[in-house]
């Protein structure tokens, strides 16, 4: 994309904070309305399970087949795309009538988001250099982790006030607004002359996804000797070792096996893949638990977690620009562990489950300790990687952040049990904080900063 008057860094800044902020509220706001959409549309943990992981399966799916497609198109074309088709499976999502219906639509609506994120981060760092894209990531980070947090206050409003049905409908306003507002940057360049699109990878890739996480998720249902159960998970394991095979044959491969030489960027991708394997797990069973056990409403379950929203709006850009200046190895090592403790702290919690005494504390623990981690984190894996290829590196980072949610999620069965009570919830707790610290303690041993080192050194 090149540079003009209208192209100003805080227009490209608020384009690529509104894009990835719809994606990753979809991603959250669902959590507190599911008791509500099994209450109307029928199902158990299950139907909740899919309802959530439909939507990750395409999105960690298609992901970096869309970070390809950004680099190959343009970062503005892509969102475009993107904004079009998730509001379109957003409209399907609300007028669902059934619970496969639903499921299919939130597939779709992953699709979709898919193509939002990586362009969204590719247009930043190939805008800002410097200091500049520290604090530019460190705004990012406030406001689309935010989204993970404000999704459950959100969507609790709207469950209690309205309908399920407005928490997929409500996508429409930003949708629109971030179309008026890409439509003021300039046209894309020219796409490359013969763009390859990886469509075999892109298969194999879902493939390898979905069906282990179908046996996670129904493990329970058939039994794992089941040939339901055996069948999907062997022939999904088989597709995965068949996608990382054909990636490291192709010529223009959707996840480049190249990247992964870069130290920061595989040392920081790990660490991603724990940390929101973690995140995912805790705030989903958080959310249901504070509401079918401790009997709160979905608007006070999704308060629960405002104070964590709080700490990201105001603390994110600071922790931005601090990583920039120091480098992000302290950060990425102290954060996870602090956000670990506040799960583990959880563990006080007891059928009561008192907010202010044994919920809030654990919150805020975690809250501070995910603000830490975000920004830095991010600038570390993609300030590794050069600006030509930011659209697949940040692909890449996003695929593995929500299919390592989605595993986390359609594992949640097998840790909490078939109900999920105070027990449950404390071993959710222990995985969670267990994930959290191995998360930090990987990056301070294995992050290097690069205000210190030659970039030379950077490889592994």
């Amino acid at each position: 994309m090149t540079r003009s008057p209208t192209d100003s860094p805080r227009l490209v800044l608020v384009v690529a904070v509104l894009a990835s902020f719809i994606a990753f509220l979809d991603g959250t706001v669902i959590n507190v309305a599911l008791p509500a959409i099994t209450r109307e549309l029928g199902g158990g943990i299950s139907t909740q399970q899919w309802v959530v992981d439909a939507y990750l399966i395409t999105l960690g799916g298609i992901i970096l087949l869309a970070g390809s497609l950004s680099d190959a198109f343009g970062r503005k074309r892509v969102l475009l795309w993107g904004l079009v088709g998730f509001a379109s499976a957003s409209v399907l999502c609300a007028v669902a009538p059934s619970a496969p219906f639903l499921i299919g639509a939130r597939a779709i609506q992953g699709v979709a988001g898919a193509l939002l994120v990586p362009s969204s981060l590719a247009l930043i760092f190939s805008t800002f250099s410097g200091a500049g894209q520290a604090r530019a990531i460190g705004t990012w980070t406030a406001w689309t982790s935010t989204a993970f947090i404000a999704g459950p206050l959100i969507g609790g409003l709207l469950v209690d006030l309205a309908s399920w049905r407005l928490v997929f409908a409500i996508n429409i306003v930003p949708i629109a607004l971030t179309l008026v507002l890409l439509a003021r940057l300039p046209g894309d360049r020219a796409a490359d002359a013969a763009p390859r699109v990886d469509v075999s990878g892109a298969v194999l890739g879902v493939l390898g996804v979905a069906l282990p996480v179908f046996a996670l998720i129904e493990h329970a249902a058939f039994g794992w000797g089941s040939p339901v159960i055996l069948v999907p998970l062997i022939v999904g394991l088989l597709s995965f070792a068949a996608f990382i095979w054909h990636e490291n044959r192709a010529k223009a491969p959707m996840m480049p096996l190249s990247l992964f030489r870069v130290r920061n960027f595989w040392v920081g991708n790990v660490a991603t893949t724990l940390i929101y394997a973690a995140l995912s797990l805790g705030t989903f069973l958080l959310a249901v638990f504070l509401q079918q056990v401790g009997g709160y409403s979905a608007t006070r379950a999704g308060l629960a977690l405002l104070p964590v929203s709080i700490l990201s709006i105001a603390l994110s850009t600071v922790v931005g620009r601090l990583a920039g200046r120091f480098g992000p190895r302290l950060f990425m090592c102290v954060g996870p562990i602090i956000a670990g403790i506040g799960f583990f702290v959880m563990l006080r919690i007891d059928s009561s489950v008192a907010y202010s005494s044994q919920v809030l504390p654990g919150v805020i623990i975690f809250g501070l300790g995910l603000t830490i981690t975000v920004a830095p984190l991010t600038s570390a894996i993609l300030g590794a990687i050069e600006p030509g290829r930011a659209g697949i590196a940040s692909a890449v980072n996003n695929a593995l952040s929500r299919v390592a949610g989605l595993v986390a999620i359609a594992a949640a069965s097998i840790i909490v049990g078939p109900v999920l009570d105070v027990d449950g919830f404390h071993r959710a707790a222990i995985v969670t904080g267990i994930l959290l610290v191995g998360g930090g303690i990987i990056s301070g041993i294995g992050i290097q900063d690069p205000v210190s080192v030659p970039a030379d050194k950077l490889q592994a």
